[in-house]
């Protein structure tokens, strides 16, 4: 158990640095020049990159999230048969509550991606 728990916890360590390192690039710029057009596929790819990562943490989380659900849900229906009604109806509602993170991602990530912010900013 303190085996995973440590692989995990070195999992989130190290994304927190690859973030915390990957961050000063993107605040570094000032404002980009609008007639550069390499400009616009940079800031473009920045944002699909964003994206990206959004979704691809937000689905790693619920994705933990479920099945930690599931495992605890399965082993107290080992041990207790009789409260399986109980036991699912919770779960459910836990994995709905853990599957609302990765739709939230999408969310963030659609907004990235067609409905961005920041293109204002950066692009003029």
């Amino acid at each position: 158990m303190s085996q995973k728990f440590t692989k995990n916890l070195l999992t989130v360590f190290t994304v927190m640095i690859v973030l915390l390192l990957a961050s000063p690039i993107v605040f570094a710029a000032e404002v980009i020049p609008v007639a550069d057009a390499s400009a616009k596929a940079t800031f473009a790819v920045g944002a699909m990159i964003a994206a990206g990562l959004a979704i691809a943490i937000g689905a790693v989380g619920a994705g933990m999230g479920i099945g930690n659900a599931a495992s605890g849900a399965c082993q107290a229906v080992g041990r207790n048969p009789g409260v399986q009604g109980k036991i699912m109806m919770t779960m459910l509602v836990g994995m709905a509550m853990a599957e609302s993170i990765a739709i939230y991602a999408l969310v963030v990530s659609l907004v990235l991606l067609f409905a961005n912010p920041y293109v204002s900013y950066f692009l003029g």
